[in-house]
């Protein structure tokens, strides 16, 4: 299977497209071993939304590595920050600029559109298959982008970025007062600081589903990994760090639920 999917209750599904870690054989035989270290991997977000089954809500998660294919960039692998330096659609370099592949065997056209229809498609199948479903049973659902990263990636953004970075695409993916509602309670406490439609403002998930005017809302959360764990190798989830944000999480989650009811 090339996800990992739950099917909930309520109407909240939660897409975490960068969680997977594995690379399928032919495509690692082209790697180079900086490749094989999935730096850029959302570490351990399963384990940190472990309260979402019992919250009752939906969950699709990647198997595939990023570094097979992102599936958070559109599959024409249009640039979403325009003027701004982004990694592709099948990127062919780390955050860190390290070059992925070995000399002469990054993907050509032919390769990607292979991916995109062998592990890109069957995510979005499954996503726009749930959202569906879920819309018929609620007449509205909150897509939650689950996704982390490196509290300081230089390439991307200067100094440190905020604890938790909400994307709306600028407010079209998602109701305006959910948005205020989610941020609220994110800065309720203190305890972390946030961003609404700063650096992040939603990758391709956010964009091309949100929907407001069918009932379907997106909202991506981009976290830094130093909110949860250790963010060198080997990338170890922290648990004390964990209990802190977690309850905050949950909060987040129901309150995006609660929202989205009848």
């Amino acid at each position: 299977m090339d996800y990992r999917f739950k099917e909930g209750s309520i109407p909240l599904l939660v897409s975490m497209p960068h969680v997977g870690t594995d690379i399928p054989d032919d495509i690692a035989a082209t790697l180079a071993p900086c490749a094989q270290v999935k730096a850029d991997t959302d570490w351990h977000l399963e384990q940190l939304y472990g309260f979402l089954d019992e919250m009752g809500a939906s969950t699709l998660a990647a198997r595939w590595s990023r570094y097979v294919i992102d599936l958070n960039r559109p599959p024409e692998n249009t640039n979403l920050y325009p003027g701004q330096d982004t990694t592709g659609l099948c990127p062919v370099d780390t955050f860190g600029r390290e070059q992925l592949y070995q000399p002469g065997k990054a993907p050509d056209d032919a390769e990607v559109r292979r991916r995109l229809a062998l592990y890109w498609q069957p995510y979005h199948e499954r996503l726009r298959a749930e959202l569906d479903r879920l819309l018929a049973l609620h007449g509205r659902v909150v897509l939650w982008e689950a996704h982390s990263i490196a509290s300081v990636v230089p390439r991307f953004f200067e100094g440190k970025l905020p604890d938790l970075n909400f994307g709306t695409a600028d407010g079209a993916s998602a109701d305006a007062g959910l948005t205020a509602r989610i941020a609220a309670l994110a800065r309720a406490d203190g305890k972390f600081t946030v961003a609404v439609n700063g650096r992040f403002k939603g990758g391709h998930i956010t964009r091309h589903y949100g929907q407001p005017e069918r009932g379907i809302h997106a909202v991506q959360l981009e976290m830094c990994q130093s909110t949860y764990m250790d963010e060198a190798f080997p990338f170890d989830y922290r648990p004390d760090l964990a209990l802190q944000v977690q309850p905050v999480l949950r909060r987040l989650l129901q309150a995006a639920a609660d929202w989205a009811r009848p």
